[in-house]
């Protein structure tokens, strides 16, 4: 299998909407032309209890039986789940991994340096397409802000996209809190692209090269303002 960065699947960035049929048209585009096999992780819902976890894998398994592919859940609920080689076996070849929602930090901090995260690495430089949603959106990039707490200076993330930094749920986030784009824009950080999406909208391509897909728009942010990519748009980041 190939293991250079030219051979690598496609990344999505997803503001919301995983597993859900309003973007189930992305979720298909990503498995077009590649193995019918879904894995999906939902690490970063598991501070939110049991029950929260199992909605995401519900949801999950029914969105892979609508695309009509194998579903295959990644029981990861800490490091040492994600350091079990049994349990990164599982990824075997994949078509698509999709982290979903939840809290970015604990994902970040749950997955960095370990074999099921390096292992989802290799399958994605080996071809298969690798989706985050809003927390995995995030935690895919070099540095995650603390939306709950400002004054705290992040966590750091999985480092897969290190030239980017997202704010998922864009629309509602600019909505509730007037000075988000504020948190994400730090000084000396002008080789970062910082960008919002929208909810139920993906940026899917990568890792410099984007289209918008979805049903609203992607965001490019400064402190001079912000540019507008609709869906359809093509998008180049630094």
């Amino acid at each position: 299998m190939p293991d250079s960065i030219e051979q690598a699947g496609p990344v999505a960035l997803v503001g919301s909407g995983e597993y859900l049929p309003v973007m189930q048209d992305v979720e298909r585009r990503l498995l077009e032309g590649r193995p019918p096999r879904y894995v999906q992780l939902a690490t970063a819902a598991v501070p939110d209890g049991d029950d929260v976890v199992d909605k995401w894998h519900q949801l999950g398994r029914e969105q892979a039986e609508r695309l009509g592919v194998e579903c295959v859940i990644l029981p990861v609920a800490s490091r040492a789940d994600a350091d079990n080689p049994a349990i990164a076996a599982l990824i075997g070849d994949p078509g698509l991994i999709y982290l979903s929602g939840g809290h970015p930090d604990f994902l970040a901090d749950t997955l960095r340096g370990t074999l099921v995260w390096n292992t989802m690495v290799s399958a994605w430089r080996g071809g298969a397409a690798l989706a985050g949603c809003s927390a995995g959106a995030m935690a895919m990039t070099q540095w995650i802000p603390s939306l709950r707490h400002p004054r705290e200076g992040g966590t750091e993330g999985l480092g897969l996209l290190p030239h980017l930094r997202v704010i998922p749920h864009f629309d509602r986030f600019a909505a509730r809190i007037p000075n988000v784009v504020d948190r994400f824009l730090i000084p000396g950080d002008e080789n970062i692209t910082v960008l919002g999406v929208d909810e139920d909208t993906a940026l899917v391509g990568g890792p410099h090269d984007w289209v918008v897909q979805g049903t609203q728009s992607v965001w490019r942010l400064g402190r001079e303002g912000r540019e507008e990519f609709p869906v359809g748009s093509s998008l180049r980041t630094n």
